[in-house]
């Protein structure tokens, strides 16, 4: 792929050898603000780099693969440097995973080392793979940074030079290890800081994790390429967004899945929308949150689309309405995935790249996967969407989302939106679960509103009262908009959504629970627009059903 990209993350740092402007800033055990320089920032990546050189496997006998298993401190930006300076790849691991699914991903990746600090060896001890621990052990020489005047040579790095491998978020199968080279991401990441007009006098705050591709495309890279400051919180909590955006002076903000909601969810004050914040980007909020977002903080949010695949973009108007993607970036089209026909106007498809694989550029170790992507020339992105009479494209959910009832096929993401609408929710996602005779039913998960909500995730409490079930039902009846088979069969509550660390619900967790669950579940007797509790005997009436008819019921894990 060389010539496809025209930078590289090294190239977007070397720019900022000589810079003693603030270049990253975080909070220290004192709650007082630390920064470094961009200067220093640079000398500090190169100093790592060294120290990582001498003890990888020498360019070109095996992969030179290091996994950074920690969360959003210093040492992975310095580290992130490190990588794209050294040439290495770095792997990012997560630190929500288990033990084993860790160590997984780590093999799987080749991983040749693995930094990480106190609070996760016990996720690594074991693993077969080297471990440094930050915490004893910074991995840079004694002198503690690089010294020696750095030339245009120590940036010299070509940009298909693999950059990092970034595991996708795992909501409805496995995760796998994306490919992403220093030019795409680098290219990417500039183009947002373009685009969103940033400089050297923005301040971005970024509480996704770095080891995820939103932060790296829409805060670490736009801050490199425009000399911003990059204020570092080590995770996302709902309740010290705002303290944060006043303690750094932030002025952008990026999310993914789930964050604006639960910031919303948190007590309103009189003076939310006095700060310094401007705007804030990033990916799947509902339409709803991102007015309200808006409206309380004073500021500007876009809600874009992206994956970390990459093969799919789309391009934003002033028109554009909310809650749509806006127009595709090329020949991407809407299309029956299985009879590969094109879409018409509000029918749920595939989106698809028929020019290619767009900025898609493998999965690492999975060729099936690989073949599943890119079929016939073209770049099949597991993304459903439909599209209006103005040609703005709606998301409509994953691939593996369709919910069968009555023998119709329908997508299951336009429900949990449906559902995130009503005030009483404040998450929600929608799925099918088997039904008794044949196909399925729809089943929906929410997160009520309400108060007493976790001061990390702003996550509500789950005790039944806090559904109105008769509050809900009148809600679905005044939907008119909404098709009769949509509506959920079953209601269960959570007290907060399993999800990623980047905020994405995982869904195949509810699939496999179904209503098998000690959560509270709510259940809708045949088209009776009432919601019941759930209790063991119509537990036990639906195994019964399910025999009658020669199908075998859910079993409880």
């Amino acid at each position: 792929m060389t010539g496809r990209w025209n930078t590289s993350v090294a190239e977007l740092l070397a720019a900022r050898v000589g810079d003693h402007r603030s270049g990253l800033a975080w909070a220290g055990h004192d709650g007082d603000v630390r920064r470094v320089s961009w200067d220093e920032h640079v000398r500090r990546s190169a100093a790592r780099a060294a120290w990582l050189d001498a003890r990888l496997p020498a360019a070109g006998r095996s992969p030179r693969h290091v996994g950074v298993l920690m969360e959003n401190v210093p040492e992975f930006s310095f580290l992130l440097g490190a990588a794209a300076i050294g040439g290495f790849t770095l792997v990012g691991l997560n630190p929500t995973r288990g033990a084993a699914e860790v160590a997984r991903d780590a093999r799987h990746t080749d991983c040749a080392l693995i930094i990480t600090e106190s609070r996760f060896l016990a996720l690594v001890r074991g693993c077969g793979i080297p471990v440094v621990n930050t915490d004893c052990r910074h991995p840079e020489p004694e002198v503690g940074k690089k010294t020696d005047p750095m030339t245009a040579a120590d940036f010299d790095k070509a940009p298909d030079l693999p950059f990092m491998l970034i595991m996708t978020s795992g909501t409805t199968a496995a995760p796998k290890a994306v490919i992403c080279s220093q030019g795409k991401l680098a290219t990417q990441g500039s183009t947002l800081a373009r685009q969103r007009g940033l400089t050297e006098a923005d301040v971005l705050y970024c509480a996704m994790p770095l080891f995820h591709s939103n932060a790296v495309i829409a805060a670490w890279i736009p801050a490199v390429a425009a000399g911003a400051t990059l204020a570092l919180r080590r995770r996302f909590s709902a309740s010290g967004f705002l303290p944060d955006v006043r303690r750094f002076g932030a002025t952008y903000a990026n999310y993914v899945g789930k964050p604006l909601a639960y910031i919303l969810a948190t007590p309103e004050q009189p003076d939310d929308a006095d700060s310094t914040l401007c705007q804030v980007f990033g990916n799947e909020a509902a339409p709803a949150d991102v007015e309200r977002f808006a409206k309380r903080f004073g500021c500007t949010v876009t809600d874009g689309f992206g994956s970390t695949e990459g093969g799919i973009s789309f391009h934003r108007r002033p028109s554009t309405p909310p809650g749509a993607l806006g127009t595709p970036v090329g020949d991407v089209r809407i299309v029956d995935p299985d009879t590969g026909a094109q879409c018409g106007v509000g029918q749920v498809g595939e989106l698809v790249n028929f020019a290619g694989a767009g900025a898609f550029e493998g999965y690492y170790r999975h060729q099936e996967a690989d073949a599943a992507k890119l079929r016939d020339g073209r770049f099949w992105s597991g993304d459903l969407a439909y599209r209006d009479e103005h040609g703005d494209y709606y998301f409509a959910g994953r691939s593996g989302d369709w919910i069968r009832v009555g023998g119709e096929n329908f997508a299951a993401g336009p429900i949990a939106r449906a559902v995130e609408e009503w005030q009483g929710a404040v998450a929600a996602t929608a799925y099918g679960v088997p039904d008794a005779a044949s196909g399925d039913q729809v089943m929906v998960a929410l997160e009520p509103s309400g108060r007493g909500r976790d001061s990390e995730t702003g996550a509500a409490p789950a005790e039944s009262e806090s559904f109105d079930p008769q509050a809900f039902a009148a809600y679905w009846d005044s939907r008119f908009d909404l098709p009769e088979l949509w509506r959920p069969r079953y209601v269960r509550i959570v007290t907060s959504m399993p999800r990623t660390a980047t905020n994405k619900i995982v869904v195949r967790d509810l699939v496999a629970e179904t209503w098998l669950t000690s959560d509270p579940v709510y259940i809708r007797d045949g088209k009776s627009a009432a919601y019941r509790p759930m209790t063991d005997a119509d537990r036990a009436a639906l195994a019964r059903e399910f025999a009658k008819h020669g199908r075998t019921p859910p079993a409880s894990s």
